[in-house]
């Protein structure tokens, strides 16, 4: 039965009955009497009593519905309202559920094709800034050197520091290229990537250390670049934004998966909103069926988790 008939019928039933009383054992007069007044006062007592009842348990499943409308984040897939209620209310729970799961698989394809084409993008970025940038400051490295081997030294001093300047930049160019595109993972696996990474986030400021288990099993490339990529983003905010003295990274099998973590000892998230960078490990996550968290420490700082599942690794 419907919600609006179950309004219905109960209403009719009880305004039938307050009827029925008004028209046998149950009289007004004329002046109106104490005791029927109370009478009155009473039965509509009831009568909204009743009313309450109904509507409360009728409109609770609509109740959890809003809330889960309301909380709903796609980067965090899984949770559905419980279907409750008849008629209607359970067959707007079931189709609610229903389109989550359908825009979850749509933003899991559309995200599929945006980090595909972000790798890709990096990948070209990085290629030139090797091979055109690179190589142009390198040749006027060649040609700084040449011009103070001949030069007078009163400006052979100068033309050193340009040169530091340049190879500088050369280094730090380098550098950005590497992050783009993490070489070292195709060429040397996920272990030594992770090692080369925390070395290039170590400085006077911060320490890096590096937990990375010896019995590693057989990752995917999409695996391996997924855990790569979290674990960066995760130094890049600990380096960047939490005032971190010293972070721990590790990665270790689990009886269930695999699980990496970065941990850092600085101020915490403090109730900050996530930005653009954790809203992509996020996807990241959820390309191999990972879970990713992101809480506060007992005693101070950040820990960011990635639990993959094995079973992933089996497709």
């Amino acid at each position: 039965m419907s919600l609006f008939w179950r309004i219905f019928l109960l209403n009719a039933v009880v305004l039938i009955a307050a009827t029925t009383l008004l028209l046998g054992p149950v009289t007004v007069s004329t002046p109106v009497l104490l005791t029927e007044a109370a009478v009155l006062t009473a039965g509509l007592a009831a009568m909204l009593i009743a009313n309450g009842v109904l509507l409360r348990v009728g409109l609770a499943p609509l109740q959890r519905l809003t809330r889960a409308m309301t909380t709903t984040d796609l980067l965090r897939p899984g949770t559905r309202p419980a279907v409750g209620g008849h008629g209607e209310v359970a067959e707007l729970i079931t189709t609610f559920n229903t389109m989550l799961d359908r825009l979850e698989a749509e933003r899991a394809t559309s995200a599929v094709r945006a980090l595909s084409a972000q790798e890709a993008e990096r990948h070209r970025i990085a290629q030139e800034l090797h091979d055109e940038i690179g190589q142009t400051l390198t040749a006027v490295l060649l040609e700084l050197k040449s011009v103070a081997d001949h030069a007078p030294s009163a400006v052979r001093e100068e033309l050193h520091q340009v040169q530091e300047t340049t190879r500088a930049s050369l280094d730090e160019i380098r550098r950005i290229a590497r992050r783009l595109r993490p070489g070292v993972l195709e060429e040397l696996g996920l272990a030594s990537a992770l090692k080369a990474l925390t070395s290039e986030f170590t400085g006077p400021t911060l320490a890096v250390r590096h937990h990375v288990d010896a019995d590693l099993p057989p990752l995917s490339r999409d695996t391996e670049l997924v855990l790569y990529r979290v674990a960066q983003e995760g130094l890049t905010n600990a380096a960047r934004h939490s005032g971190a003295r010293r972070v721990d990274l590790t990665l270790k099998r689990t009886p269930t998966g695999m699980e990496l973590s970065v941990r850092d000892d600085g101020h915490g998230i403090q109730g900050a909103a996530e930005g653009a960078g954790i809203s992509g490990m996020r996807e990241r996550a959820l390309l191999i069926g990972a879970d990713l968290t992101l809480s506060p420490r007992p005693d101070s700082g950040t820990e960011v988790r990635l639990v993959v599942p094995l079973h992933h690794e089996s497709h």
